[in-house]
């Protein structure tokens, strides 16, 4: 059986997690104050008892940024596992619609879903995900004879006691990393080539940070604090959960 050497995933990692520290970086360059107030919950943070516009926005500025950062580096962590699969079992990036990989093992072919770890998704976004494999089958199974098409749900970390979802398989953690590479201490291995460069990365993206956050405050405090210097609650729900006003239109008149 073909195999992948710790070199060549380390080669991979190099070469491709400068981009998920760009990635970062666009996301905190383009940030908006209000995008940011909009997308989490003001109620949570009252009901913490924060008192101070710089201690508000660093609340509300990481958690926006750490479900960015979810999303971007599951992104990467799907590439990795594409490459490594390729490299092992001949897997490709799939064209089928919610699928992120295929590739054939022991006489079975599947199709993967990858995603960052196991508590993803609701039920209707789980449904989507089965309904996705059902047409992907339906698919494959026109194009190849007697083919037997196996379902799999991966996550890159996380454990489950059981796997066999009925409709689909979901493989975590060290699982699912021995699952499309057939290495079992894979899922160690990568950890080392992943901090690649990441203290001067993270030192550049946290100067960045700063100036952000410290423009942030700034810009809350003088449209969401009282004269006295306290939040001003009501306006910061307003912005978050209040129902916008229509927009009156100008009518214009004509001159005589």
């Amino acid at each position: 059986m073909p195999s992948v050497t710790v070199q060549e995933i380390t080669d991979y990692i190099e070469k491709n997690i400068p981009d998920f520290h760009t990635k970062r970086l666009e996301s905190l360059a383009t940030l908006k104050l209000k995008k940011v107030l909009k997308r989490k919950n003001p109620y949570l943070f009252k009901a913490k008892s924060v008192t101070t516009a710089a201690e508000l926005v660093h609340f509300f500025l990481d958690a926006h940024l750490s479900s960015q950062e979810e999303t971007i580096f599951g992104t990467f962590l799907e590439g990795l596992a594409v490459f490594i699969c390729g490299k092992v079992f001949g897997g490709k990036k799939s064209s089928a619609e919610g699928v992120d990989l295929e590739f054939e093992r022991g006489g079975i072919y599947y199709i993967v879903s990858i995603k960052s770890g196991p508590n993803w998704g609701n039920s209707s976004q789980v449904k989507k995900m089965k309904d996705n494999f059902v047409k992907a089958k339906r698919i494959l199974g026109t194009n190849a004879q007697a083919r037997n098409v196996v379902a799999v749900n991966g996550c890159c970390y996380g454990r489950l006691s059981k796997e066999d979802k009925g409709e689909y398989i979901k493989k975590c953690g060290q699982s699912f990393w021995e699952f499309v590479s057939g290495d079992a201490t894979l899922f160690t291995t990568i950890i080392e080539p992943l901090g690649h460069r990441a203290k001067e990365r993270n030192d550049i993206f946290h100067e960045e940070y700063g100036k952000v956050k410290n423009c942030f405050t700034a810009e809350f405090i003088k449209h969401f604090c009282l004269p006295n210097g306290a939040i001003d609650w009501n306006k910061l729900v307003e912005l978050n959960s209040g129902i916008p006003k229509p927009k009156i239109k100008k009518v214009k008149t004509l001159k005589t």
